[in-house]
């Protein structure tokens, strides 16, 4: 699947002047393909690139600094030779698995704090933030799709969310405590694609696919490229409010089976939660239990407002999973843990998930033993 041409629309509010736009985490991930796709987009006359290190897209302006430094504003202000930022794209976000919770949080609520201020501080007029459609919850009697004003029902059982949801109340206090200032949230289903590496995408890891008894999952995709792409209006004004974004439509879980080839391991719900908790409690999973209610329970989002503007998504939810398969190809994951070369010899073997269960069962023992 190619990538989109970029957008050639001008900004809807003042037109005809050239934008100058700052993009925070632009030498990694998404940060590092909006910041090359932006560059390239007519009507943007400047783009300052900031992160900790430099990273390797060129025609840009690059700025060294951790975003939670209030120096921040003074970069945004411009000087006498260079204009102010009109908008900020932030995309410095740590949502990795493996990182240490409290770190995690200091960095991605200070962030965007540090990141709103300075905005306000410098004369911005627009921050474009990225969270996900996680924020809305999955939940067994939620709309399919949610529209983007539907409540916000997530709780702080899954990983990274009780960050998101802290960056959504940030978004929505901002504009009040500076006016003047307009902040757009983009809200990605399943993201695949840029070095995204989640529960979810874990997922397609494991020898079979975990469905708890009696749930009703849909799965509903985000390629990277439509990511940017909507990232793009957002940041040119196009589109504003909470946005969100995915492929039209979803897949049920037995079309996910169907297309991926990979069969189900079908439990109880009592059975997936407790293990899946007391991995987690004993150190062993990297996945909250409340991971597992986003395989459990419908969060499909319609895309609406992206699609009033004029915007639609190139990839199909068929062709995103695909390119998942493609991507975790070769990895090895049980219950979120990814597995080495050895380990997974050992674990996955001919006798495949029977194998890997009994394998987790004896991590958890052996770890209760070892706390005795």
């Amino acid at each position: 699947m190619s990538s989109p041409e970029p957008i050639v629309r001008a900004a809807r509010n003042d037109a005809a002047a050239p934008l100058t736009i700052a993009v925070t985490g632009a030498a990694d991930g998404v940060g590092a393909l909006f910041t090359e796709r932006i560059a390239a987009v007519p009507g943007v006359r400047r783009v300052l690139a900031l992160d900790e290190r430099p990273g390797d897209t060129e025609d840009v302006e690059w700025h060294t600094l951790d975003i939670r430094d209030p120096a921040l504003a003074d970069r945004l202000r411009g000087d006498g030779e260079s204009p102010p930022v009109d908008v900020v794209v932030h995309l410095a976000l740590d949502l990795g698995l493996d990182s240490d919770p409290a770190a995690r949080s200091a960095y991605n609520v200070r962030g965007t704090q540090t990141v709103l201020t300075a905005a306000a501080a410098a004369g911005v007029r627009r921050v474009v933030l990225c969270t996900s459609a996680m924020v809305y919850g999955a939940l067994a009697d939620n709309d399919v799709p949610l529209s983007e004003d539907a409540e916000l029902r997530a709780t702080a059982d899954a990983g990274g969310v009780d960050d998101l949801l802290e960056i959504e109340r940030l978004a929505e206090r901002a504009p009040h405590a500076h006016p003047g200032l307009t902040v757009t949230v983009l809200r990605p289903a399943v993201v695949v694609g840029g070095g995204a590496d989640t529960a979810l995408t874990r997922y397609f890891e494991s020898p079979r696919l975990l469905v708890v008894a009696g749930s009703q999952p849909r799965w509903q995709f985000c390629h990277v490229e439509d990511l940017v792409s909507a990232l793009e209006y957002a940041a040119l004004g196009l589109v504003e409010g909470p946005v969100s974004v995915g492929c039209d439509g979803w897949l049920e879980q037995d079309e996910v089976e169907e297309l991926s080839g990979i069969r189900r391991m079908e439990l109880p719900s009592a059975v997936a939660l407790g293990a899946a908790s007391r991995l987690h409690r004993l150190g062993l999973t990297p996945s909250p239990a409340g991971d597992l209610a986003y395989t459990m329970h419908p969060w499909v989002v319609s895309g609406s407002r992206l699609h009033a503007a004029g915007w639609r998504p190139q990839w199909s939810n068929e062709d995103v999973l695909a390119a998942l398969l493609d991507e975790v190809a070769g990895r090895h994951t049980v219950a979120g843990r990814r597995l080495g070369a050895k380990d997974a010899a050992t674990t996955l073997g001919a006798a495949g998930a029977t194998v890997a269960l009994v394998g987790t069962a004896a991590l958890v023992r052996r770890a209760r033993r070892r706390r005795r």
